[in-house]
């Protein structure tokens, strides 16, 4: 079989024509194509890794906001429940202080209004009896009570023991200064009298004394010198009177009321 060398010489030709025609035209353009798809894809890929990392980077942010504020919250409520049991133990204590002030008080009130009853009743009482002392000696004695009295203190001063008499005596006449004797009413002159004559029999000397008048001294007479005393009243048996109703006063107006139930924080 013959060979045309031109035929294949043509065909030959015609495939490199055709070979460069289509990667002229045809191979160039898809890859030029496919390499520019490559790339956008490719930047693509990175916008959206980039997008992605700044969205990570964002929730992270976003995650350590709301730790950050969950631990402030925690600290907050925290803190305001701290306040709050704070603020409620105080109430709590004011609470219980104005109570106990209270209390304090009216035990106060009460303890005022019991002396005072108290007072008023020793009051009477030493009034009533001596009104009722100073009648009976009169129906009966012919005497008044401050008579009675004076001539008691008499008979105290002659009755000293020798002890007493003899500091009495020691001072009385050593003194410079007149004996004070006191009484809660005036004395009458001839009580002042009797009073003086004891005094000077007693003592075997002239004793200066200067009468004063001590409502303080109740129903009774003392003489006062140099810090000695000597003195008698009815004050002895009024206080032990006093005493006794005090005592019953107190029964009496002690609150029997239940004790309060103390308020404890919870």
């Amino acid at each position: 079989m013959l060979i045309d060398w031109f035929t294949v010489s043509a065909q030959a030709l015609n495939f490199l024509i055709l070979v460069w025609l289509m990667k002229r035209f045809l191979y160039k353009p898809i890859l030029h194509a496919i390499d520019a798809r490559e790339q956008r894809i490719a930047k693509e890929l990175a916008d959206a890794e980039a997008k992605m990392a700044v969205a990570q980077k964002e929730r992270d942010e976003f995650k350590h906001k709301n730790e950050k504020f969950d631990q402030q919250r925690d600290e907050l409520l925290s803190k305001a429940k701290d306040e709050v049991k704070g603020e409620r133990q105080r109430l709590l204590n004011e609470v219980r202080q104005a109570a106990d002030d209270l209390r304090a008080k009216r035990q106060d009130a009460l303890k005022r209004e019991q002396q005072s009853l108290n007072n008023e009743i020793t009051r009477r009482t030493r009034d009533e009896v001596f009104a009722i002392t100073r009648k009976t000696l009169s129906d009966l004695a012919g005497t008044t009570l401050e008579e009675r009295m004076s001539e008691v203190f008499d008979l105290r001063l002659r009755n000293l023991d020798d002890k007493a008499k003899e500091s009495l005596a020691t001072v009385l006449k050593t003194s410079s200064d007149p004996a004070i004797l006191r009484s809660a009413f005036e004395l009458p002159s001839e009580q002042r009298s009797l009073i003086q004559n004891a005094l000077n029999e007693t003592f075997s000397a002239e004793i200066q004394v200067r009468f004063e008048t001590a409502p303080e001294v109740i129903s009774g007479i003392e003489l006062t010198t140099n810090g000695q005393k000597v003195a008698w009243s009815i004050a002895d048996y009024l206080a032990s009177m006093e005493k006794s109703i005090g005592e019953l006063l107190k029964e009496q107006s002690n609150p029997k009321d239940k004790p309060a139930v103390p308020v404890e924080a919870k």
